[in-house]
């Protein structure tokens, strides 16, 4: 039953994304932006794991940097084999609110063939941004790698993870200052991470609510533009940090996720499945819809209420066990809880699913992982 335990807890999870968040946790501010880095560096002290002499480039940056410190390299130097030395990439994506002065988490990556970059030491790497072409910053120090790759002479070999691609926490520094930020102009602008009319004017009525002025106004569905109060103007990143701290209702679309390979179900409490039979292999999948009509008493102010009742029935075409659901309405969840009830593969769960989705009676994104 491991199975039915992990969908149900999982879907119940989804369904709490309903509950009000802050501003700053499903949006961001105009002129928020972030700056990606990449340069190309030197990682000395590996043991014997590094580029070998057919990595020309290596070879050559290893003679250019020696020069550079007066070291005079003969010719024959091109032609030696220096293990302990690698080639590599450093990337960063880094928040354009740092100031000089401010670090950040670099990643680096092998470019030649190398073994493993475990143990080694990152040299100075300038930091450029690749669209502009402006050095921002420096990065080095040791590098972090969460794995291993160990070989034998007698050809044996035991790896972990990737060796060839490590991280230095806190190796980069900002030298310059980075463009963007938020711009004393009077008008804010809140920028959706995912675009939703309905959230953006939840966050509207939000934002309207909290300052008691109509502040705020939807100019569509990724944008909420705020009118900074006069007297609000002087302390701005006050003003912010009560802006993103409001909450708010987000809208979450209906969306059904399958893990092909852990046979998880995930899905949100607006995914509903509408009145459906499919049959797969020996299995029998049955919903109904029972109409309820909910009268109100007499001379009351109540109003006649139609409520489609979906119950979902399962049952195995060749033998009597039949499984059912007996809830309010039908969901996601409850359909795969009758499946593993049956024992039914993760594989035919996810079958059965886009098969529902195909017949049109789940009105939800389906996302197979």
């Amino acid at each position: 039953m491991k199975f039915l335990a992990t969908t149900l807890i999982l879907a119940a999870l989804a369904a709490s994304a309903a509950l009000p968040q802050r501003i700053k946790d499903v949006a961001y501010f105009r002129g928020e932006t972030t700056t990606q880095l990449i340069g190309y560096g030197l990682v000395v002290g590996l043991a014997g794991s590094g580029d070998t002499h057919r990595s020309t480039f290596t070879q050559q940056s290893i003679v250019s940097m020696l020069k550079r410190f007066g070291v005079t390299v003969p010719d024959t130097y091109n032609r030696t084999r220096t293990r302990n030395v690698a080639a590599v990439m450093v990337t960063a994506t880094i928040d354009n609110q740092l100031k000089p002065g401010g670090v950040f988490d670099v990643n680096v990556s092998s470019m030649g063939d190398a073994k493993s970059l475990m143990g080694g030491q990152l040299l100075q790497t300038p930091m450029l941004s690749h669209v502009t072409g402006e050095l921002y910053g420096f990065a080095q120090g040791a590098i972090s790698v969460g794995g291993y790759d160990i070989n034998t002479a007698t050809g044996g070999r035991i790896i972990k993870n990737h060796a060839l691609n490590g991280r230095v926490p806190g190796g980069g520094s900002i030298m310059a200052a980075l463009p963007g930020g938020v711009a004393n102009t009077g008008e804010v602008g809140v920028y959706l991470k995912e675009p939703d009319y309905t959230t953006a004017n939840n966050v509207a009525l939000a934002i309207n609510a909290q300052f008691g002025q109509a502040i705020a106004q939807a100019a569509d569905a990724a944008e909420v533009r705020v009118q900074v109060p006069a007297g609000r103007q002087a302390n701005l990143a006050g003003f912010l940090a009560e802006l993103e701290s409001t909450p708010v209702t987000v809208d979450v679309a209906a969306r059904v996720v399958l893990n092909e390979r852990t046979g998880t179900v995930v899905a949100g409490e607006n995914v509903r499945i509408n009145p459906v039979t499919i049959t797969h292999g020996s299995l029998k999948i049955q919903v109904k819809a029972f109409p309820i009509i909910s009268q109100p008493s007499p001379f009351s102010r109540g109003e006649t209420v139609l409520f489609n009742n979906l119950v979902p029935y399962t049952e195995t075409v060749d033998s009597a066990h039949v499984v059912t659901i007996e809830q309010p309405t039908t969901n996601v969840a409850e359909v795969a809880a009758a499946l593993n009830s049956l024992r039914v593969s993760p594989r035919d769960v996810i079958a059965i699913f886009q098969a529902i989705k195909e017949a049109g009676a789940l009105p939800a994104e389906l996302v197979v992982m």
